[in-house]
């Protein structure tokens, strides 16, 4: 039996939300200095499978954080299912690379937990989660549309897209930098305070790099919004770029209020959930700039025509 596209689209989205959900509950961890709840992988503990009372709180966070890996597991396979019993080729490759990230994620987080959360390990476990993040953001959007059409903006504009995309990129890496060297970077010691500083850098000047980069990124979205306006772009490319740029700014903001008030948690957690929407509205930013397969494409003298108005 073949399954809907509309069945597709929603499994597509319950996938995404959750590749989501698990950067936030594993911000949690890290926020409450549980990532070593459970000291031991792919068992919580030498002896038991699952966490014990004498374990605490920050077992039950922890295990509970690697439990819903299996549940992500389980919609990440729902969705290469309903692909492959779709007519949809063109997602196949989407549908499986967000099904192989989860056991390699698995995979980092176990080496994170036996190497004592390496500050390195926790950095790379989070970026991946952000790049099954961007695979299932475009997948859900394909998913609603019958193909990939042409490009609906000229070159120069394609590449201020890409600009962008890279940038967010360097944002990202710069943020786990910052956080990998304050005081929430992962675990406590036996009084129960948090370690801080495991990757060395100076915190007041890695975080300003990383605002540097944040000014960077906003002005190329404020470029980019302006040329879309200027060249009469297609709607849904500048309302990509205008909704992108909003939760940009309420990130910085976000971001700006949580350093100068001593990085409290929960400002941090929230934090942690702006930029899991960063990297779904740039993703959304690259995928608005190609039409869908069913409209008209737009020749290359028409596409100049519209950039020229």
């Amino acid at each position: 039996m073949q399954v809907t596209p509309s069945l597709v689209s929603r499994v597509a989205l319950v996938n995404l939300v959750a590749n989501g959900a698990i950067v936030v509950t594993g911000g949690a961890v890290r926020l409450t200095g549980s990532g070593l709840g459970c000291p031991t992988f792919p068992t919580c503990t030498e002896e038991s499978l699952v966490t014990t009372p004498e374990m605490g709180v920050r077992g039950v966070i922890e295990f509970g954080n690697r439990t819903l890996t299996f549940v992500l597991a389980a919609v990440a396979l729902a969705v290469v299912v309903a692909v492959w019993r779709s007519s949809r080729r063109d997602l196949r490759p989407l549908a499986l690379l967000s099904f192989l990230g989860i056991p390699a994620q698995a995979g980092l987080g176990g080496v994170t937990v036996l190497t004592g959360l390496n500050p390195w390990t926790v950095a790379a476990h989070f970026l991946i989660s952000t790049v099954l993040i961007a695979i299932a953001t475009v997948l859900w959007l394909r998913s609603r549309e019958p193909g990939v059409g042409r490009p609906l903006v000229r070159r120069p504009l394609a590449l201020l897209v890409r600009g962008i995309a890279a940038v967010t990129a360097a944002v990202l890496v710069l943020g786990t930098l910052v956080t990998g060297s304050g005081p929430h970077s992962g675990d406590v010691d036996e009084d129960d305070v948090p370690t801080g500083d495991r990757m060395g850098f100076d915190l007041e000047t890695i975080s300003q790099v990383h605002a540097d980069a944040v000014f960077l990124l906003v002005g190329l979205t404020v470029a980019m919004l302006v040329a879309l306006h200027a060249t009469d772009a297609p709607g849904r490319v500048t309302r990509a770029a205008r909704d992108l740029l909003v939760v940009q700014l309420a990130q910085g903001l976000v971001g700006f209020v949580q350093y100068f008030t001593g990085l409290p948690v929960v400002l941090v957690l929230l934090h942690m959930l702006g930029a899991v929407l960063v990297t779904v509205f740039t993703a959304r930013l690259v995928w608005s700039v190609r039409g869908p397969a069913s409209e008209q494409p737009l020749d290359t003298a028409a596409v100049r025509a519209t950039a020229t108005r």
